[in-house]
């Protein structure tokens, strides 16, 4: 739920949220099933005495990283925070008490906590005296976090899918061939989008055309995501396939009745198509994923589009013209242009010769 009007807050503050928000991002793909959080510490004169981010799940909060840097200074300063402080204690204790511990006089959050376990921090900041205001830079901050956000929602995954396509929307040349549509400057940009999220999903046709290795390369410190292929028939993946290595976990989902010796696998129920895309979301969510990043063939994009569970796209675009070949999206369910998917362009960014465009669903698709 959104907060109410603006809060009023010194320029100071508003400042440091900023901060805070650039800080959360720091902990994207090593948080989940936990949030991405940041959180400054300022003292009376509005000064930073202390900041910190939420590393990695099971770790210090924010809150408890930024109270750590600032000490005894943290005492009648304030704290600005992108999520509404914790108030149960799980692998960590409860934010709220920490901060009226360490005599914090006022909090500032973006975001109200919408988990029902997690809520309540800023009654129990008020109940023990302290000023609490919250909404400040709250789009931003839900931004940044919104993978988190849509998982309390929704109860599955975000999920992004990623394309690269030439300018008329193919993918491959007729003959197939597709390395390299996108530049090296994309590719490397890929690799970023991959050390953000939780897993990574292919399907078998990119599993046969490519062997491709789906760990993060050159991110330094980045926790590699699980590498996840859908192969229905459990007869795409080879015992010396490239993502069988011991780089990063792996896990193939394969029908219920499909025949199969390799290990790490997950068994799901048939759909018409494949395999029954929400179970998978389902299964992915129960083991801790909260960010998706979809980077299968037009088949699998199609699969997960016509299930409604594409939450934002990725479009790398080439100055390229290829004229014949497969497009970026197969059948996804949608018959009529009445019934077209429509999106908001959020972002389009030069990467190298390319360009980047992420959009998502608009509020009515939404």
């Amino acid at each position: 739920m959104r907060q109410e009007d603006p809060v009023a807050t010194t320029e100071a503050e508003a400042i440091a949220m900023h901060r805070a928000v650039v800080l959360a991002a720091r902990g994207l793909g090593s948080t989940s099933p936990n949030p991405v959080v940041g959180c400054v510490i300022l003292d009376a004169r509005g000064t930073v005495m202390g900041e910190g981010f939420h590393e990695r799940a099971g770790g210090p909060h924010a809150e408890v990283h930024a109270l750590r840097a600032a000490g005894e200074k943290a005492r009648g300063g304030t704290a600005l925070v992108t999520l509404e402080p914790c108030n149960h204690t799980g692998r960590t204790g409860p934010c709220a008490q920490a901060l009226i511990e360490a005599g914090i006089a006022r909090v500032v959050y973006a975001v109200s906590d919408p988990n029902p376990t997690a809520t309540g921090g800023a009654q129990t900041l008020r109940n023990a005296g302290i000023d609490v205001e919250g909404g400040l830079l709250e789009d931003e901050a839900r931004a940044g976090n919104i993978a988190w956000l849509t998982s309390v929602d929704t109860g599955r995954p975000y999920v992004t899918w990623k394309y690269a396509a030439t300018l008329d929307g193919r993918i491959a040349a007729a003959d197939g061939t597709s390395r390299w549509i996108s530049s090296a400057e994309s590719r490397a940009d890929v690799h970023r989008l991959r050390a953000e999220c939780d897993a990574v999903v292919v399907g078998s046709g990119t599993m046969r055309a490519d062997d491709p290795h789906l760990a993060v390369r050159g991110i330094e410190g980045a926790v590699q995501p699980l590498r996840i292929v859908v192969d229905t028939e459990a007869s795409a993946v080879e015992p010396v396939a490239r993502i069988l290595d011991d780089s990063a976990p792996t896990l193939i989902a394969v029908a219920e009745d499909a025949t199969t010796d390799l290990p790490d696998v997950l068994r799901l129920p048939r759909a018409a198509r494949g395999l029954d895309i929400p179970a998978l979301l389902d299964a992915l969510h129960a083991r801790g994923v909260r960010s998706v990043l979809l980077e299968g063939g037009p088949t699998l994009a199609g699969a997960f589009v016509a299930a409604g569970a594409v939450d934002r796209v990725i479009g790398y675009l080439a100055p390229v013209l290829l004229g014949a070949g497969p497009a970026a999206l197969a059948e996804a369910g949608i018959t009529t242009i009445t019934d077209a998917l429509r999106l908001d362009v959020t972002e389009t960014v030069r990467i190298g010769p390319d360009l980047r465009i992420t959009a998502v669903l608009s509020p009515k698709e939404s």
